[in-house]
C-alpha cells in the first residue's frame, strides 16, 4: 500500500469529450442571462419561495422537518451518508415517515430514493452501505438505494489502487436534497461534520414541483445506471443494463449520457411551452374572461421575478454544461463588475485561471486557510494536502503579482477556530450595483476534478428581487467577514513553509485532489 499509488491514476486513458459550441450573452430579454436557456431548462419562480440558509446546524435541522412531513418523495443525492448519531437522527426520521406511509391506508405513497458514491459510500466496515441496509429491509417496495460508480476506475487499476485513494478516480459528487416539492442545494455532505461545525452554502426552494420533478429525473437517471445496493449489502445493476467497471466503457458512457441528456432535453421543451402558454395569455388580445377564471379558481401563479438554471456537469459521459456556463459568465463580465468567488479547495482549471487573470471584472476569490482545510492534520500522505494547495495558491498569487493584477483580483483566506471550510460557488454583482443578480450554488469546486472527473450539478439563480438580492449579499458577507487578505507576508509564516517533496509532487497529484 506504498504511497506511490497516488501516481497509478495517471495510468487511465483520457476518455473522448463532446465539446459545444460557445455562447455569448444577449443583451435583450427580461434579464441578460436569457441566453442559460439555449443549453437547460429555466423555472421561473417568486423570490418568495426562495430562502438562504446560514448555518449547518440550520441545514440538519431543516433535513429532519422536511423528512417527517414528506408525503410522496424523498430524494437525497450526496457523496457519501456518514456513520456518527446525528447520521442515525436522520435515518431514523426516515424510518418514522415511511412507517407513517405504511400504516396510513390503502397503499404507500411515499418514495425513498437515495444516491451516493460507490467507493466513498462503501469505506470501511461501517459505512453509508450499512446506515441504509435496515431501510431496505424493512421497506424494499419503497426505498432505492443507489450507488455510482466511476466508468474510469476499472482492470487493473481497480485491483491496485487501495481504498481512499480510488476515491480520487472520480466520483459521484452531486448534493440534491429535496422533499415532495421542497428543495435544498448544498455543497454539504450528509455527514455529522456539516450539521456542525463545517462552514458550507445551503438554499431552499420551497413549493416548486418543476424544479423538485426535474431534480428527481436527474438522480433517477444516474441511479439507473449505478449499482443498486440489496438487502444483504451486495450490490447488482439494472436488468440489461451495461455494468460501468466491467462492461464496454464507451457503451455505459454513451448509455448514461442518453439517459442524462434525456431529462435536461425533456425539462427544457416542458419549460419553453409553459413559457410559451404563459405569455401568449398574458398578451393583450388574449381572452380576459380565461383570465378572470383563472384568477378566480387561484390558479394564476405571480409574475416569475427569480430564474432557477440547473447546470450539469458529468464529463466522463461527455455533458460540460456547468464548465461551458461558468466560462461564459466569467468571459463577459463586464468591466467593473465584481466576481465573489468562493472553493473549500483553491485548485482551479488552467481555462478558469486565464480567465479570472485576463478579462476585466473585479474578483474576490475566497478560500480555506491550512486550518480549515477539510484535510488538515489527516493521517499518511493525505495531511500533506493542504500545504499543496498552499503552494498552488502560492503559485497563482505570484502570478496575478507578476501581471500587476492585485487590486483587481484579491484572495482572501477564510478562518475560524474549531471550524472547517467547504463553501463553494460565486456571486455577481453588475457594474455599479451594491447586490448580486446572480449566484451559482451546489456541488462544483471550480477545480480540475469538478470539471473532468465527478458527477457535478449546480443551478445559477438570478433574481430581479432586492430582498433576495439582499439575502445573497448578506451571505456573501457573512463568509468573506470570516477572512483576511492574502498578501506577499502570508507565505513568509512558518506554516505556509512548503516541503520540496509536496512541491514536486503536487504538479503530478493536482488534478486527484
Amino acid at each position: 500500500r506504498s504511497s506511490w499509488l497516488l501516481l497509478a491514476p495517471l495510468l487511465t486513458p483520457p476518455i473522448p469529450v463532446i465539446t459545444a459550441p460557445p455562447c455569448s450573452l444577449c443583451p435583450e430579454g427580461a434579464h441578460r442571462f436569457q441566453w442559460i436557456r439555449n443549453l437547460v431548462p429555466e423555472f421561473g419562480i417568486s423570490s418568495s419561495h426562495v430562502k438562504v440558509l446560514s448555518s449547518p446546524a440550520e441545514f440538519y435541522e431543516l433535513l429532519k422537518v422536511q423528512i417527517k412531513a414528506a408525503k410522496q418523495r424523498v430524494v437525497m443525492a450526496s457523496l457519501y451518508l456518514g456513520t456518527g448519531l446525528l447520521e442515525q437522527e436522520l435515518v431514523d426520521c426516515l424510518e418514522e415517515t415511511l412507517e407513517k406511509s405504511l400504516q396510513a391506508k390503502g397503499s404507500p405513497d411515499l418514495r425513498v430514493s437515495i444516491l451516493l458514491d460507490y467507493t466513498r459510500g462503501s469505506r470501511g466496515r461501517k459505512n453509508s452501505r450499512t446506515m441504509l441496509i435496515p431501510l431496505l429491509q424493512r421497506f424494499p417496495e419503497q426505498v432505492r438505494v443507489s450507488l455510482f460508480h466511476t466508468p474510469n476506475l476499472r482492470g487493473l487499476l481497480r485491483l491496485l489502487i487501495p481504498e481512499r485513494f480510488n476515491e480520487t478516480i472520480g466520483l459521484q459528487h452531486i448534493k440534491v436534497y429535496l422533499f415532495d416539492d421542497n428543495v435544498i442545494l448544498s455543497g454539504a455532505n450528509l455527514s455529522d461534520l456539516y450539521f456542525t461545525n463545517r462552514q458550507d452554502r445551503y438554499v431552499l426552494l420551497r413549493d416548486s414541483p418543476e424544479i423538485a420533478d426535474f431534480f428527481t429525473e436527474l438522480v433517477d437517471a444516474i441511479g439507473d445506471v449505478s449499482l443498486q445496493l440489496q438487502q444483504d449489502d451486495t450490490v447488482q445493476m439494472m436488468e440489461g443494463m451495461v455494468h460501468p467497471y466491467q462492461g464496454d466503457k464507451v457503451a455505459y458512457c454513451e448509455i448514461a449520457n442518453r439517459r442524462v441528456m434525456e431529462v435536461i432535453n425533456s425539462a427544457r421543451t416542458r419549460q419553453e411551452l409553459l413559457h410559451a402558454k404563459t405569455f401568449h395569455s398574458s398578451q393583450p388580445g388574449s381572452s380576459l374572461l380565461s383570465q378572470q377564471g383563472s384568477q378566480a379558481s387561484g390558479s394564476l401563479k405571480p409574475e416569475p421575478d427569480t430564474w432557477i438554471y440547473p447546470l450539469i456537469q458529468m464529463k466522463p459521459f461527455g455533458i460540460q454544461i456547468d464548465e461551458m456556463v461558468t466560462e461564459t459568465l466569467l468571459t463577459e463580465a463586464e468591466r467593473d463588475a465584481r466576481i465573489f468567488l468562493t472553493t473549500g479547495y483553491f485548485n482551479l482549471t488552467q481555462a478558469y485561471m486565464d480567465l479570472i487573470l485576463g478579462t476585466r471584472a473585479e474578483y474576490r476569490i475566497l478560500l480555506a486557510s491550512p486550518e480549515v482545510n477539510g484535510f488538515f492534520g489527516a493521517k499518511g500522505v493525505a495531511g500533506a494536502i493542504p500545504a499543496a494547495y498552499v503552494y498552488i495558491e502560492h503559485q497563482f498569487y505570484s502570478e496575478v503579482c507578476y501581471l500587476q493584477q492585485q487590486e483587481r483580483v484579491q484572495l482572501q483566506e477564510y478562518s475560524r477556530a474549531g471550524w472547517t471550510f467547504h463553501a463553494k460557488g460565486l456571486w455577481l454583482y453588475l457594474a455599479g450595483s451594491d447586490l448580486p443578480c446572480l449566484t451559482l450554488i451546489g456541488s462544483p469546486n471550480f477545480g480540475y476534478r469538478s470539471v473532468h472527473r465527478d458527477l457535478e450539478a449546480q443551478v445559477a439563480i438570478v433574481t430581479e428581487n432586492k430582498a433576495l438580492q439582499q439575502q445573497l449579499h448578506q451571505e456573501q458577507e457573512q463568509l468573506y467577514l470570516c477572512s483576511g487578505v492574502v498578501s506577499t507576508s502570508t507565505f513568509e509564516q512558518p506554516n505556509r513553509y512548503v516541503k520540496l517533496w509536496v512541491k514536486l509532487v503536487t504538479p503530478l497529484i493536482k488534478n486527484f485532489f
